[in-house]
């Protein structure tokens, strides 16, 4: 969300078995893995979601898209379903939050998994951690105790016992950049800024101990926070321990804005003591990309977070699907209508490991509940390819 926007309400193995893993991920520095990935680009040999298949949840926690699709599609409504299709095939991130409770979500993360994997342990599963605001974020400046510490704690070593050793995507607490200081600055106190990156630093070193996981932790947007603000961010909530970091998941900008601000970011981490990071960037809902200051003026500011759909292919300003999950950043037919110039294509082969879907449009105020109307809109407005699906209707 904008540093200008009042934000919305969106949003081990065994324990021991995965302390033991921290531990030695921390003696040893680990990060992802370095060996080479097979198909993965040249510029990025090392990229760990090149390859392989991208899971496609079928539901229910996607807040009733998978079934409206199965709906449309068993009822004979061919049109509705085609569009559908489009959102509800893809290998969308399923966000995970304190809807789960403690003593519950090792077992659900686990079923999740384990239905997004059907029996094939090198298809990759998207998962977004969402558990960084138990006061929701308008209350991010509420002071969390010491118990609620110990809770986040807790909760997040158990959803890492679920994900266990599968081959995973963790897109690291969206809307991260809410607790940075900002042009406008955040409300919460400096103490308050420092207990939540903390927080995020474990759930990050915790992640990436894991086998197969492969963390990008939020870092805002290109229209969002400066290079100087996002890598400070980034350093207190734990980008050594991660693959990357996250851009776009909240926002509407251009795949282009933030395949630069992507390499601006990983060339000054580098710089920082921080080596050989990587982005992965939101595409669900740039399809007719926007900055928060042109959605601004010619809406304004109050409904950015549900934003307005496109009406047509031709609208600007405006909500609508962008490019299709996909490790493929550059040279395909689709990425062509991205229209990212040679230093863009370079930059995105380099620092971006793929384009996921983190954003949901299809959802009122990108979190609950379902809107077909919207669902149908950001579908049948979009540039890109409708049959380009990573499922199978």
């Amino acid at each position: 969300m904008s540093p200008k926007l009042s934000p919305a309400l969106r949003r081990l193995t065994a324990v021991l078995a995965v302390g033991a893993a921290v531990a030695a991920a921390c003696l040893t520095g680990a990060t992802a893995a370095s060996a080479p990935t097979a198909g993965a680009l040249p510029q990025n040999p090392a990229d760990p979601l090149a390859g392989g298949p991208w899971g496609v949840y079928p539901g229910p926690w996607d807040a009733g898209l998978r079934a409206a699709y199965q709906s449309a599609k068993s009822s004979g409504k061919t049109s509705r379903a085609n569009l559908l299709a489009k959102e509800a095939l893809q290998s969308r991130v399923i966000w995970f939050t304190q809807t789960f409770p403690t003593d519950k979500i090792a077992s659900q993360m686990a079923k999740f998994v384990s239905i997004v994997q059907n029996g094939d342990p090198d298809t990759l599963v998207p998962i977004a951690i969402f558990r960084q605001f138990p006061h929701t974020e308008a209350k991010r400046d509420v002071p969390l105790t010491a118990a609620e510490q110990t809770a986040y704690r807790r909760w997040i070593a158990a959803a890492a016992k679920g994900v266990g050793n599968a081959r995973a995507l963790i897109v690291l607490e969206p809307d991260n950049a809410e607790v940075a200081p900002q042009p406008n600055p955040a409300a919460m106190t400096t103490a308050g800024r420092a207990v939540h990156e903390r927080l995020v630093s474990y759930a990050a070193k915790t992640f990436a101990a894991l086998p197969n996981t492969s963390v990008y932790i939020d870092a805002g947007d290109a229209d969002w926070l400066h290079l100087k603000d996002a890598v400070t961010l980034l350093e207190k909530s734990g980008v050594r321990y991660a693959r990357g970091f996250t851009l776009g998941a909240t926002h509407y900008s251009s795949v282009a804005g933030n395949v630069t601000y992507a390499a601006s970011i990983a060339k000054a981490l580098a710089k920082a003591g921080y080596p050989g990071k990587h982005a992965v960037i939101d595409t669900a809902d740039n399809g007719h990309p926007f900055t928060w200051a042109q959605y601004a003026a010619k809406h304004g500011s109050s409904t950015f977070v549900n934003a307005a759909t496109c009406r047509s292919k031709a609208q600007k300003v405006c909500d609508s699907l962008g490019i299709a999950p996909t490790w493929q950043v550059v040279g395909t037919a689709q990425t062509a209508k991205l229209h990212l110039n040679a230093a863009q294509r370079k930059a995105a082969a380099t620092y971006v490991d793929a384009y996921v879907w983190v954003g949901r449009p299809w959802l009122h105020n990108q979190a609950n509940p379902f809107e077909l109307n919207r669902a149908l809109a950001v579908a049948r407005t979009t540039p890109f390819n409708e049959t380009d699906t990573t499922g199978t209707p």
